[in-house]
């Protein structure tokens, strides 16, 4: 029997082969009892915490881990036994490649699950729907970075020069970022709309010379309904640099409005004037109870009240700016109260 365990073959004795071998069944018998135990008994016990993150951790590591455990065999097995030289580097080569793939495999699956698990929720939350589009954007750009940094970080514990392939990608991506500057500009001021939320899905914006509700928020455009009824797509660049107003954002709508009474008004008429446009203001439920009417100027052809009133924000504006001038025409008219219109008066001395 020894003899045969001592009989060499291939520079190893029977022994060292039959101990190679065991090192690798052990490895894999110890993943498939690790596994098991992971999911009858690990699992039962995580699933009571209140919290989420131990299932997770649990579930994304079972794999890798039972990947590693094997590769660790061959590990072993590899370093028990006397192997020529390139046969040996050559095999190590495809360890350190294995290994690094195991760690990164590892990563992106913890990563990924703790993106979907946490930051999932938050996004389908929004009423946004660019987060919705950046969201997948997110977890690939994620695995991508991951995944490069890994076969970087394999070929180079493999042996292999990667600054050359590094300084290729850098061109690569110079010149694919020098192709693409108005789409990469576009989607940054996409993430710019994410993270500063400076509006919303049926806000109403003016940008330039737009003003309208925003039906759609997308990667590279938005696009408003205009008051004039039309569709405007505006590209996400813009946000990132032109003055944006939400007009849905203020508090109140401040109303400015001007009345230009005869000269021949008397100072007690003008004093029930603005009795009579405080009292309307007052009495409509849509408006703030903070109002301004003042005698403020004497124009070149009519007595001129200013009046300022605010309108709140859940109230239709335009119907309370009509509400408001109709019945301000109707009571004007029931106090005989003359409104102004330009007039131009000659006087002329007779002469002697």
């Amino acid at each position: 029997m020894n003899e045969i365990l001592d009989y060499i073959f291939y520079n190893n004795t029977v022994y060292d082969w039959l101990l190679a071998l065991l090192f690798i069944l052990s490895s894999y018998v110890a993943a498939k009892l690790i596994y098991l135990i992971a999911n009858r008994f690990v699992k039962r016990f995580t699933v009571k915490t209140k919290t989420k993150i131990d299932d997770l951790i649990i579930d994304m590591v079972q794999e890798p881990l039972t990947f590693g455990l094997i590769v660790l065999g061959f590990w072993l097995a590899v370093s028990n036994l006397v192997l020529p030289e390139n046969v040996y580097l050559y095999i190590h080569k495809i360890l350190y490649v294995l290994i690094t793939f195991d760690v990164s495999w590892l990563l992106v699956r913890l990563i990924d699950s703790i993106l979907t698990e946490y930051l999932h929720p938050f996004v389908m939350k929004s009423e946004s729907t660019l987060d919705d589009h950046l969201f997948p954007i997110l977890r690939k750009t994620v695995k991508f970075v991951l995944w490069s940094i890994a076969i970087i970080v394999g070929l180079n514990n493999a042996g292999y020069d990667v600054g050359a392939l590094i300084a290729g990608l850098g061109l690569g991506g110079l010149a694919f970022a020098m192709a693409a500057k108005d789409t990469l500009a576009n989607l940054l001021g996409g993430i710019t709309i994410f993270l500063d939320k400076p509006f919303k899905i049926k806000d109403r914006i003016q940008i330039d010379t737009y003003d309208g509700t925003v039906s759609e928020i997308g990667l590279r455009s938005t696009r408003l309904n205009t008051l004039e009824g039309r569709v405007v797509t505006i590209p996400n660049l813009r946000f990132a640099s032109d003055i944006i107003t939400n007009v849905s954002a203020e508090p109140t709508l401040k109303v400015v409005s001007n009345i230009g009474l005869t000269f021949d008004t008397t100072a007690q008429q003008i004093e029930h004037a603005r009795n009579i446009i405080k009292s309307i203001c007052l009495n409509n439920p849509g408006v703030e109870d903070e109002i301004i009417v003042s005698f403020n100027e004497f124009k070149a052809s009519e007595l001129n009240l200013l009046y300022i009133y605010y309108i709140k924000k859940e109230s239709d504006i335009n119907e309370i700016k009509n509400q408001i001038n109709i019945e301000i025409l109707r009571q004007f008219n029931d106090a005989g109260l003359q409104f102004a219109f330009p007039t131009l008066t000659v006087h002329s001395k007779k002469a002697e």
